[in-house]
C-alpha cells in the first residue's frame, strides 16, 4: 500500500491511503488521524489500512477523490528521528579520491551516518528556501526507510522485520559550510537543512520482486531543470543494506516509530550512470579534468527525483522543487 498526507489537520496533516498509479486517494483518519499515529500502533493499523487500499483500487471507497500533489505535505512532516547513512561507497571513494585520501578500511565494515534534520520536512512540492547561493546548494537524492519500534542491540536479521515503509528523501546539502563544520570534529548542523520526501511512502510488499536483500533494485532518477542528471541503479554497489544501517542505529539506543533510516546519496562505479547531487558531479569532473565545471544549484532551478518500476511506472511519486532564496527579516 502507499501512504501520504494532506495538508490540512495540523502540522503532521491527515492520513491517507493512495491508489498505486498516484491519481486518487482516500482519508484514513477514522483508522489513524497521522502516519506517525498509524506508526505507533502499526500491527493494528496496517491490516486495516491495507483493507482501505484495496477498497480503493476496487473503486469501493468511500469518499475516495482525485489526488493533487501540491496537496501533500511530506508523509511524515516532522519525525523523531532521521538519521542518514553513507551506504554507496563509490561516492565515499571519489570524494576522498580528489582529495587524495584513502578510504579507511573500517568504512567498507562500519557504516557512515549520521543525525539529520527531522524536526520538519519540505512536502513534495515545496520550495527549498535558502538564504544565499554563496552556501553551495546541493540536493543529494536517496532512498529512505521508516522503522516501528526497534529494539536496541538488534541483529540486522532482526532489524529487517522493522522496517515498514520505503520512499525517497532528498537530503539537501550546502556544501561550502560543509568544511569548517567538519573541521570542528563535531559533524553536521548548518550545513544540513531541512530535507524533503517523497509525495508517498510504500511497504516494502508494493515494490515487488525490486525489493530484495534488503534493498530497493531500481535506478533513481534525477533531472534538473527539466534536463537528465542521473540513474544510478539503487541496488548496486550499496555496501550496506537496510537491515544492517538499522542495526547499526540501533546498536546502542532503541528507535522509536516512525524513525527514518536514509541510504545516503545513490552512487554506482558506472559513471555513465550519471549522479545524484552535485558534489558527486563534480568530483567526477575534477578527477577527469582536474577542476569541477559545474556550479552548484541557483535560485529558480528546479529539481526533480523519482523512481519508476520496471514498467515505467513511478512508485513514490516525484519530489519536484524550486531552489528559492529565503525573504531577509
Amino acid at each position: 500500500m502507499k501512504l501520504g498526507s494532506l495538508k490540512e489537520g495540523g502540522r503532521d496533516g491527515t492520513l491517507v491511503v493512495v491508489a498505486r498509479d498516484l491519481a486518487r486517494a482516500v482519508r484514513a483518519d477514522g483508522i489513524a488521524p497521522t502516519l506517525q499515529r498509524a506508526l505507533d500502533d502499526w500491527q493494528q493499523a496496517a491490516p486495516r489500512l491495507a483493507a482501505l487500499a484495496e477498497d480503493l483500487e476496487a473503486g469501493r471507497a468511500a469518499g475516495a477523490f482525485t489526488l493533487d500533489m501540491q496537496a501533500l505535505a511530506a508523509p511524515l512532516p516532522r519525525a523523531y528521528e532521521f538519521v542518514d547513512g553513507s551506504a554507496y561507497l563509490p561516492h565515499v571513494e571519489r570524494v576522498r579520491r580528489a582529495r587524495g585520501a584513502q578510504v579507511p578500511e573500517r568504512f567498507y565494515v562500519d557504516p557512515l551516518m549520521y543525525q539529520a534534520t527531522s524536526a520538519g520536512f519540505y512536502g513534495p512540492r515545496d520550495p527549498v528556501l535558502v538564504a544565499s547561493e554563496d552556501y553551495g546548494i546541493d540536493l543529494e537524492a536517496e532512498v529512505v526507510v521508516v522503522t516501528d519500534d526497534v529494539p536496541m542491540g538488534v541483529d540486522p536479521a532482526q532489524a529487517a522485520a522493522h522496517i515498514q515503509l520505503v520512499g525517497l528523501v532528498n537530503d539537501v546539502s550546502l556544501r561550502n559550510l560543509i568544511p569548517d563544520e567538519l573541521a570542528k570534529g563535531f559533524g553536521f548542523l548548518q550545513s544540513k537543512p531541512r530535507s524533503a520526501l517523497s509525495p508517498v511512502l510504500v511497504t516494502p510488499d508494493e515494490l515487488g520482486p525490486a525489493w530484495q536483500g534488503n534493498k530497493v533494485h531500481l535506478p533513481l532518477l534525477t533531472h534538473i531543470n527539466g534536463q537528465w542528471f542521473g540513474a544510478p541503479e539503487a541496488g548496486v554497489d550499496m555496501q550496506f543494506d537496510f537491515a544492517q544501517l538499522v542495526a547499526h542505529a540501533a546498536r546502542t539506543r532503541p528507535l522509536v516509530a516512525g524513525t527514518l533510516v536514509g541510504s545516503g546519496t545513490v552512487a554506482n562505479q558506472d559513471t555513465a550512470k550519471g549522479a545524484s547531487c552535485f558534489a558527486e558531479k563534480r568530483t567526477v569532473e575534477a578527477l577527469e579534468h582536474g577542476q569541477p565545471l559545474t556550479p552548484f544549484l541557483k535560485f529558480g532551478d528546479v529539481v526533480r527525483i523519482e523512481m519508476l518500476d520496471r514498467d515505467g511506472h513511478s512508485v513514490f511519486g516525484a519530489i519536484e522543487q524550486r531552489i528559492v532564496r529565503y525573504p531577509a527579516s
